[in-house]
C-alpha cells in the first residue's frame, strides 16, 4: 500500500507501523499476552516495551490500595 493512499506523508519504516499497531491496542486495553502473541514475541519483556509509550493507561492505573475505606 502507498504512503498517500494511508494519508501519511512522512517517512515510515515496518518497524514504526508495527510499533504504532501495538501501541494502538495497549491503548485500547488489549492484553499485553494478546499483542504478544500477535506480534509473535516469545519474551513479554519485548512487548512490554511497547507499554512505555502507552503512559495515558498507565495512568489510569488505580492501585487497590487507594480503593480501601479511608479509616
Amino acid at each position: 500500500m502507498q504512503k498517500a493512499k494511508c494519508g501519511l506523508d512522512k517517512r515510515v519504516s515496518m518497524h514504526t507501523l508495527r510499533h504504532s499497531f501495538a501501541t494502538h491496542l495497549l491503548e485500547q486495553k488489549v492484553d499485553i499476552r494478546v499483542i504478544q502473541v500477535l506480534l509473535g514475541h516469545k519474551k513479554l519483556e519485548t512487548t512490554a516495551l511497547y507499554a512505555q509509550v502507552a503512559t495515558d493507561i498507565l495512568r489510569e492505573v488505580v492501585s487497590p490500595i487507594e480503593t480501601l475505606p479511608s479509616m
